[in-house]
């Protein structure tokens, strides 16, 4: 018999957590994806113009950037099982509240408290991914999380018409309440930090930690994050690029349906193989650093050499006020969604790279909020220019151009993507990290 066979297994407890924390993102991206669907549909019925439309978004953003400021900060104080219960139980509420709505002010209330709710999520999943995984795995494990937002936007254009045609619209919003009531049960009921969980391996255990106790590190408050030079990176890369997946979330349907006169009974196939291909991008994208791990890069090459090659795919939306195509945007608008997908996946993953694990969940906030603060800008400019011209080119040029100008911020400031030191010295020097 083999040295091999004899081997224990590892376990994969840490896989189920990392499944749990991708339905979570697919219920996420569910919940804020059905307006954009309904958007035609609720500029027919309560007279919906673009700038309207251009602000409910913005106030979703707005409160998405406060939100990820106080989820930051909540789920490292709180930890992931209590925290991540609390973000989407207000989620859900806010979801479903759309259903109350008669106005665009109605809409952008409930947008608002959407925003804060789900500005939770991805704080409270890094932070679980920080726990639960080694580094080597983290991308990928982050990338598989992610790809839920992309299922998210996939179920919705194939469940969301359905609903509304046979229902109405408000019932649309209510429909994702009952799967954000399962998961926080599910949730509650299994979730465990590694060293309470009761069927954790021994050897699990020492895999998630072989990288030594040190990545804990110290509570930091949020100052002294603002000191570290990689804090503003990893923040002004998410401030550049995050906007324009809000851009394809929220305005594609429109764009489709304004393009190619695609009704709300044919607008779910073109969403659903583009978002597909954003699933793809996620968890490829996810998975690259390794491949040029084994290529004999180190880590931080090895995850620049990723976001490099996923920003290169968003290049061809240069030239996408050409086409004239359905197929032709579709297929355009796939590389584009798989690229931003790979990158976001990597860039979530450079905060856990960088920053120890106790600090994880503030610089997510932040970086998080420095994100949807260049997607409220977005958002109002997107609906000021559509309402004016009728025209997408603009937008379309900055989305294949703004992914390498991010590449090349996050090189300036934080070269080879060095870790910090956190210390609790009271006179430390956070710039020469």
């Amino acid at each position: 018999m083999s040295t091999l066979a004899l081997k224990p297994s590892i376990g994969r407890v840490r896989w189920r957590i990392c499944a749990m924390l991708f339905f979570a993102t697919s219920i996420n991206y569910m919940d804020r994806q059905v307006i954009g669907l309904l958007k035609p549909t609720l500029q027919h019925s309560i007279g919906l113009t673009e700038t309207d439309y251009g602000r409910i978004i913005a106030a979703f953003q707005l409160a998405y950037a406060i939100g990820l400021l106080a989820a930051g900060r909540l789920v490292d104080r709180l930890g992931s099982r209590l925290g991540y219960s609390l973000i989407m139980g207000t989620w859900s509420l806010a979801a479903m509240a759309h259903a109350l709505a008669r106005t665009a002010l109605g809409f952008g209330v409930a947008r608002f408290f959407l925003g804060l709710g789900e500005a939770g999520n991805f704080p409270a999943a890094i932070k679980t991914i920080a726990d639960w995984f080694p580094q080597r795995e983290r991308s990928l494990a982050t990338g598989i999380f992610n790809s839920g937002a992309n299922v998210g936007a996939i179920l919705a254009p194939a469940l969301v018409p359905w609903v509304t045609l046979r229902y109405g619209w408000h019932a649309a919003f209510l429909f994702t309440g009952l799967f954000s009531a399962v998961w926080i049960a599910w949730w509650a009921t299994f979730y465990r930090t590694p060293h309470d969980h009761p069927t954790l391996t021994g050897e699990e255990l020492r895999h998630i930690y072989q990288q030594s106790a040190q990545q804990m590190g110290p509570r930091t408050p949020w100052a002294k994050l603002l000191t570290f030079r990689q804090t503003w990176a990893i923040a002004g890369a998410k401030f550049l690029t995050d906007p324009i997946w809000w851009f394809y979330l929220f305005w594609l349907p429109g764009f489709f349906d304004s393009r190619f006169h695609l009704g709300l009974t044919h607008l779910g196939l073109p969403l659903i193989l583009i978002y597909n291909m954003s699933a793809v991008g996620s968890v490829g994208g996810g998975w690259l650093p390794q491949l040029f791990l084994r290529l004999g890069l180190s880590t931080p090459r090895a995850r620049l050499s990723a976001m490099l090659f996923c920003a290169l795919c968003s290049v061809p939306m240069l030239f996408a006020a050409r086409i004239q195509s359905e197929w032709a945007a579709i297929a355009l608008l796939s590389l584009a969604v798989g690229g931003h997908q790979g990158w976001s996946a990597n860039l979530y993953t450079t905060t856990s790279d960088v920053f120890p694990t106790s600090a994880v969940g503030s610089v997510t906030g932040i970086a998080g909020m420095a994100g949807s603060v260049g997607g409220v800008l977005l958002s109002i400019s997107a609906g000021r220019i559509l309402q004016l011209t009728g025209s997408y080119t603009s937008l379309f040029v900055l989305a294949g151009s703004v992914y390498l100008l991010a590449f090349v911020f996050l090189n300036l400031l934080a070269p080879n993507l060095k870790p910090v030191m956190l210390t609790t010295d009271p006179n430390p020097h956070p710039r020469s990290a």
